[in-house]
Order: structure tokens, then C-alpha cells, then sequence
């Protein structure tokens, strides 16, 4: 599975929880909770390498509930991204564009 991929998700989890969460240094229950859970359906996607972002997917792959809480913190943590991450926050835009073109 592709590591770039856990690495910002797990980024943009961490920013969440210390910037709502005051949480310090570590995640509070609930983030590592619904990060653990991300890891989990990145490692099992089916798409593998050729994976698009989870916007874009097909294939719903979270239960509704940590949809929910995903999209809470995607929706918080993206545009922060570019500042704070700005090479990975590229490399997501240019994956999404990529697959939008296969279509």
C-alpha cells in the first residue's frame, strides 16, 4: 500500500487533534481511534497503488459513522495543509487530477 498516502492521513488526523483536541503530543482517544480505523481501510483498499483519493473513490469503503468523522477532519486539515505540508499536499491534488483524466 502506498505509505505516502497513510503518512498524510495520519498528518492531517494529528493536526486535527492538537488544533480541536488540545491533545499535546499524542492523539486523544478518538483520533487514534478513527486513525487506526484510515490505516486499516488504506491497507485493504483494493485499488492498491492505482488508489484514487477517497472523494473520488467508487467504492465506499467506511462504515458512516467514521465517514462522518474523516470528512470532519479532511475538511479542517486540507487547506491547512499547503502550509504546513505543501509537497504532499501537491502530491494529493496531482493524484486526484490524474485519475479524474482516466475516467
Amino acid at each position: 500500500m502506498n505509505e505516502r498516502q497513510k503518512k498524510v492521513v495520519s498528518r492531517m488526523i494529528a493536526f486535527y487533534c492538537h488544533s480541536k483536541h488540545n491533545s499535546g503530543k499524542e492523539l486523544c482517544l478518538e483520533c487514534s481511534v478513527l486513525e487506526e480505523y484510515a490505516l486499516q481501510r488504506l491497507e485493504s483498499c483494493r485499488f492498491g497503488e492505482e488508489k484514487p483519493t477517497c472523494s473520488r473513490c467508487p467504492v465506499h469503503c467506511y462504515k458512516k459513522s467514521m465517514r462522518m468523522k474523516i470528512k470532519e477532519v479532511m475538511r479542517f486539515s486540507a487547506p491547512r495543509m499547503l502550509l504546513l505540508h505543501p509537497v504532499d499536499t501537491i502530491r494529493h491534488y496531482y493524484q486526484e487530477l490524474r485519475f479524474n483524466r482516466q475516467k
